[in-house]
């Protein structure tokens, strides 16, 4: 009798186990890390996903993709709402993409609580400059990145998407590809963030959003501009219902017309978590097949 039950004690440990970790063998890790920023005198959290060999093989270098997320969110966020992680470990495991390094900053927060908020520079909140001489170096220097613009991509859902799109219009000697997501490509005429009073931190957001249009970015392109915008990979996904619909067809359009290659996609869905869930399934092949070339 004492046998049957730890025999029957063994099998179903090995049940758990499994469970746990159906495929045996390493797997991949989601962190979470802090950097000390002197440029914004704070604390900035991010959120870094390592896939499955990178701890069986310290000699591996990886290409690496930055994940921005949106008004309001923070970098958990697309490992938490997006479930980037899961989409990254069943993609790779089907060899749909590659082995990449994901890591998404925290940009964020509650700006009407008094949180800063964006991805770009403003009048007390100098983000750029800490994410291109702080954040960027850190993170490359800290995990095995290959670090150089033909494996590195970034991608992002709405503020992350706008703020991928002018990351990636205006420093597109770093990234092969950009992937935007239901981007805020410029305020929108209705549905927007609103504005409390003058100076508050919404009003500082929608200012640089106004004032790194994406759209005009490309509408002002001479032909210096509108080579560097070719050497990037453009994907732009937005749904059929999503109030950011007819920016992201006017950026389209302005691409076309200044002869810039891009691939558009129009989905079924909103501005919601699960048609971002979905857009991994996309983004993840498709910054794949941009590495290395």
């Amino acid at each position: 009798m004492k046998k049957t039950i730890l025999l029957l004690y063994a099998l179903l440990s090995s049940i758990t186990l499994f469970a746990q970790n159906p495929w045996g063998g390493p797997q991949s890790k989601v962190m979470t890390d802090s950097i000390y920023s002197e440029t914004l005198k704070a604390w900035r959290a991010y959120t870094v996903y390592l896939p499955k060999s990178y701890e069986a093989d310290p000699t591996k270098k990886y290409p690496i993709l930055y994940l921005l997320h949106g008004v309001f969110g923070t970098n958990e966020g697309w490992f938490r709402d997006q479930r980037a992680n899961e989409v990254a470990d069943q993609l790779m495991a089907s060899g749909e993409a590659c082995e990449m390094i994901i890591v998404s900053p925290n940009a964020g927060g509650n700006p009407y609580a008094g949180d800063w908020n964006g991805y770009f520079n403003m009048p007390g909140w100098a983000y750029e400059d800490f994410f291109y001489t702080e954040f960027l170096p850190h993170i490359e220097k800290t995990y095995r990145v290959i670090g150089d613009k033909q494996h590195r991509a970034i991608a992002g859902l709405s503020m992350g998407g706008g703020g991928t799109t002018s990351y990636a219009q205006r420093h597109a000697e770093l990234y092969c590809a950009a992937y935007a997501m239901s981007a805020l490509m410029d305020i929108p005429e209705t549905g927007a963030v609103p504005s409390k009073e003058p100076g508050d931190k919404m009003t500082l957001l929608n200012d640089a959003v106004k004032k790194h249009s994406c759209i005009q970015y490309v509408t002002e392109a001479d032909d210096a501009r509108k080579a560097q915008l070719r050497t990037v990979q453009w994907y732009v996904d937005c749904g059929d219902d999503d109030f950011l619909l007819e920016r992201n067809m006017e950026f389209v359009q302005a691409m076309r017309l200044a002869g810039v290659p891009l691939q558009f996609r129009v989905r079924d869905g909103g501005h919601t978590n699960e048609y971002w869930h979905t857009a991994l399934f996309t983004c993840l092949p498709f910054v794949s097949r941009c590495f290395g070339k």
